[in-house]
Order: structure tokens, then C-alpha cells, then sequence
């Protein structure tokens, strides 16, 4: 393994872009196709899914560990600013958030938790928007539970407890 390979341990929870986040569970060494390799067994509880990744392709997969406290600190303010809708149809903007969601980014998963937030007094959201919302605000809720030693649901619940207090403002019809 080259030193500047990420390493991690057995118990360690980890975060893998395209699933959010997992705990090693085990380190293996297997031969696969006559090559022996040495592989991160990582579990995944919410999709009761077991994925294996090669210690030497974790980095390229942009597997890593928990954000650091600042970039939790930034991804929580992030949820309190005003959302950033643009104005493109929504099969491009879908995209723009399925790819932020599977970067692992925890500050860009909070721009697009934040930008498909509807308080209740506002319109219905549509099923792909609600989808794609569930889809980040669980991926926040899950590391910020890991980060914090709590669990998804109570990590969630603080989640929208920011985005209800602080959308008002940005939702409130401005009579000049």
C-alpha cells in the first residue's frame, strides 16, 4: 500500500459516495482470478447491503472517512441559507442534484437537502422532487448520526428543525 493511500480499520465508519454512509465490518484477503487481494468489507445497515472494495481502489472510488467537524459545521449552515433554484428544466436540474448527492460531498448534499426543502404552507412538492430531497436529507441525517454518536431519525429531526425555522424568510411573499 503507497502512503498516501487512505487506510481504514475495522469499525470505522466510512463514507462511500454512490451509498452514503457504511461501517467496516471486516479486511480480507481473497484470490480473485489468481490475484490476491486485500479488500475493505463495508455494511451498509439502511440497504442491508455488504459492498467489498479493494484497499487499492478505495481512494479511487472517493471512499473516506467522516467529514471533519468544520465541514459538518459548513454543510449545517449551508441548510440555513437561502435556496438556490435555478431555472433550467427539471430533468437537468435532477441530474445536477443526483450527481451532488453521489459525490459524498457533505456540503453539496446539504445545498441540494436545502434547495428541495417545502415548508408545509408551500406548494406540493412532485414525486421525483420529494424522492430526490429524501434521497439527501438521509444521506446528511446518516453521516451526521455517525458524526454524532445519535441515529438517523434524531439526526433528521435536526436537520428539519434548521430548514423549517430558517425557510419562512425565504418563502414569505415581500409586499414593497
Amino acid at each position: 500500500m503507497t502512503s498516501s493511500t487512505v487506510s481504514f480499520d475495522v469499525g470505522d465508519y466510512v463514507v462511500y459516495p454512490k451509498h452514503g454512509v457504511g461501517r467496516v465490518v471486516e479486511l480480507q484477503n481473497e484470490e480473485i482470478a489468481g490475484m490476491q487481494l486485500e479488500l475493505y468489507v463495508l455494511r451498509f445497515e439502511k440497504e442491508k447491503m455488504t459492498l467489498r472494495v479493494p484497499f487499492n481502489k478505495a481512494e479511487g472510488v472517493g471512499m473516506r472517512k467522516l467529514s471533519s467537524a468544520k465541514t459538518l459545521k459548513q454543510a449545517m449552515e449551508t441548510l440555513t441559507e437561502k435556496p438556490k433554484v435555478k431555472r433550467t428544466m427539471w430533468s437537468r436540474r435532477a441530474q445536477e442534484y443526483e450527481a451532488k448527492i453521489n459525490s459524498g460531498d457533505l456540503v453539496s448534499i446539504a445545498e441540494v437537502t436545502r434547495d428541495l426543502f417545502r415548508p408545509a404552507d408551500q406548494p406540493e412538492q412532485s414525486y421525483s422532487e420529494r424522492q430526490i430531497f429524501e434521497a439527501a436529507s438521509s444521506r446528511l441525517a446518516r453521516e451526521l448520526a455517525a458524526m454524532e454518536k445519535t441515529d438517523e431519525p434524531t439526526a433528521l429531526t435536526k436537520i428539519l428543525d434548521i430548514l423549517i425555522e430558517e425557510a419562512p424568510q425565504y418563502y414569505e411573499d415581500k409586499e414593497d
